[in-house]
């Protein structure tokens, strides 16, 4: 057998995908410089081919040795039979506890009764040989609109919680404005209110701004932390303050944190037993996955926000517990506390002004690779590459996006812990969860730092749907799963299955022969939008914004962006009824109303409408492919959200979900 032959036996035998099709319907094959780096990120040696031939032949004796697969899903609250090839003694141990729940002996399939949801462990003995297998037992079903808010059909609002603005704050948008816009829009009939994603950017990383990229998707971003909103604390004299239309981060963290740093001094001077009540218990509830991020805050104060340039005794947080005793972490625990309660705050004063979902959160697609969560799960992530994507509508050059990835049999080992700790935390302040990139549960793109051309690396697919099914029984959490790109066959079914709405996007919905797919033939269990963070707002979609920052950018040539201007007006014309000689005749504004018409009246479980949009902004969030260069993640809403109640733009909206039958439902108790 050819080195290359058994290189490819082992790619295959861990994961790898042999070969995809793009968009084009072109067949992508990962080479053996792919496949040779992927294995390297998961630990397995790839040196002669003696050592791969023997590294396969390890894993394949391992394999036939096990008695039972390594995860095995059931289904919880029902009696169930799990194959097993030969007789063995059994039990069941319950998560989170040590004590035996059930067991016995069988034959062959092992009888397991009704399990709770959670993650197992179901343990074997055959003769003197001991085996375990992660037991999942899963409800069948996430929570569906139905089962959370009495009603098929609802709508909602997604705005740039970094963009927000008011009275009181002329900062950054923070959880104060929040908790206002809930209530409005609440008050608007309004089931939702979906912003960006919070999670942690780093304390010390004043440079990242991109929702995205966080350093832990397990814990808050403090920078919307609202200061006069902290208990026992006054309201700061010298808040931040900042004018234009554009937010300046540097200068906002300066003001902002030193105005944290100052309410926490007086916390501490002025208040005995600190950490007794709600925060002490907070502190115990975070157990050691806080502690730990506590300390990579307070440590890279001092070292920088990327723990790969540390010294080596900090580098895991073991080590650095040993050596960095002294470190005060109770600062940025208390920080933590705080943004959870104001995040919970906001979340339920939306659900009382009658908002029957509350908030709708995202959840990034990963870490940073410097950040605190890849420090503090190193041992379960793939090294020296990072998640991306291949060649798509949104970028056709693929994309790097320097995010760490989980080792699927590392995760898998670790019986997923460090996902669920994400998934519990991203579920725990909202009603509705959107999963970004939801393809990467199936089959994950990594992309070598070597320069070796990305790969796809297939995930325990189902393992991964029940423990998110689990999570989101046990925190009450409707979950949309953002499926665009390069979708493998049976996916999207999958999901549905599992009671998970898929994601419609209008932009991209097109019928074989180029037409936008009509609102009416758009999938029933899905949210569905116009467009995204990353995608032209309606009037820049008019406009053709898009168009002109790929040609200033020069990414197209004169001739390209004629041509793009040509599909476009072809595109314009289409969506709102028109020829192409009169859909001069027409306004943004028309397609705005015809679009959010149409969604209004279609058969999708959930509409979600972009603030921008009826604030009729013109330039998006976001422009995949560029840090700098576009305005990215800075834009401030050109209206304060005291004024939004009355915005003629969000009352014509409203009317409309409303005229649809997507009033606010009756929320379930």
């Amino acid at each position: 057998m050819s080195a290359d032959q058994i290189l490819s036996d082992l790619a295959d035998h861990c994961g790898l995908v042999a070969d995809f099709k793009d968009l084009d319907g072109i067949t992508r094959s990962a080479s053996p410089d792919t496949q040779r780096a992927l294995l390297q990120a998961m630990g397995v040696p790839v040196g002669s081919s003696a050592e791969m031939r023997e590294t396969l032949q390890m894993m394949r004796a391992e394999d036939v040795a096990r008695i039972l697969p390594r995860d095995v899903v059931v289904p919880s609250h029902k009696k169930t039979t799990v194959p097993c090839a030969s007789g063995v003694a059994w039990q069941v141990i319950l998560e989170g506890t040590s004590e035996v729940y059930a067991e016995g002996k069988s034959r062959s399939n092992i009888e397991v009764p009704a399990l709770p949801s959670g993650v197992h462990d179901l343990q074997v003995q055959r003769g003197s040989e001991l085996q375990s297998a992660t037991l999942i037992a899963t409800p069948d079903r996430v929570p569906s609109l139905q089962d959370m808010a009495g009603a098929d059909q609802t709508w909602g609002v997604v705005a740039a919680l970094y963009g927000l603005r008011s009275e009181r704050n002329q900062g950054l948008g923070d959880f104060e404005d929040l908790a206002q816009l809930g209530e409005v829009l609440g008050e608007k009939g309004a089931g939702f209110l979906g912003i960006n994603p919070v999670h942690a950017l780093g304390w010390a990383d004043v440079a990242t701004i991109s929702p995205y990229s966080p350093t832990h998707r397990g814990f808050l971003n403090t920078n919307h932390i609202a200061l006069d909103r902290i208990p026992h604390v006054a309201a700061p004299t010298s808040a931040p303050t900042q004018s234009g239309p554009r937010i300046d981060y540097a200068g906002f963290a300066q003001a902002h944190r030193a105005a944290l740093h100052a309410a926490f001094e007086t916390i501490q001077s002025g208040a005995d037993g600190m950490m007794h009540g709600d925060l002490a218990a907070f502190k115990r509830e975070g157990g050691p996955t806080l502690v730990d991020y506590a300390l990579f805050e307070a440590l890279s104060e001092t070292h920088g926000p990327d723990w790969r340039s540390w010294p080596k005794n900090l580098q895991t947080p073991t080590s650095a517990q040993t050596v960095a005793g002294t470190v005060d972490t109770e600062f940025h625990v208390w920080l933590q506390w705080l943004a959870a309660r104001q995040l919970e705050a906001a979340h339920t004063r939306a659900q009382s002004n009658g908002m029957a979902l509350g908030l709708y959160l995202d959840l990034a697609v990963g870490s940073r690779l410097g950040g605190a969560e890849a420090w503090g799960a190193a041992e379960v992530l793939a090294q020296s590459v990072s998640l991306g994507a291949p060649p798509d509508h949104l970028s056709p050059a693929g994309q790097t996006w320097q995010l760490a990835a989980f080792a699927p049999a590392k995760l898998q080992a670790q019986q997923y812990r460090s996902l669920r700790q994400v998934l519990r935390q991203a579920m725990q302040h909202c009603g509705v969860l959107r999963i970004d990139h939801a393809l990467g549960l199936n089959r994950s793109y990594w992309v070598p730092e070597n320069g070796a051309p990305g790969g796809y690396i297939r995930q325990p697919f189902q393992s991964l749907m029940g423990i998110i099914a689990i999570e989101a029984e046990r925190a009450r959490t409707l979950i949309v799963g953002e499926d665009l790109g390069l979708v493998p066959a049976g996916f999207r079914a999958t999901m549905a299955a599992r009671g998970i709405y898929g994601y419609t996007v209008a932009q991209y919905e097109k019928t074989d022969d180029g037409k936008f797919r009509k609102a009416d033939d758009m999938r029933p269990q899905s949210l569905a939008c116009f467009g995204t963070h990353d995608t032209p707002t309606l009037r820049g979609f008019w406009e053709g914004r898009d168009i002109g920052w790929w040609h200033q950018l020069g990414w197209i040539d004169a001739g390209e962006k004629a041509r793009a201007e040509e599909r476009r007006a072809l595109e314009k014309a289409d969506l709102v009824g028109a020829t192409p000689e009169t859909v001069s005749t027409f306004e943004a504004t028309d397609l705005a109303t015809q679009a959010h018409r149409a969604l209004a009246q279609g058969p999708t479980a959930l509409v979600a409408v972009q603030l921008d949009d009826v604030l009729d902004v013109a330039e998006a969030q976001n422009l995949p492919g560029t840090v700098d260069e576009h305005p990215n993640w800075r834009r401030r809403s050109p209206v304060p959200v005291a004024d939004m109640a009355a915005h003629a733009g969000l009352c014509e909206t409203a009317k409309m979900m409303a005229d649809a039958g997507r009033g606010t439902p009756k929320q379930k108790t």
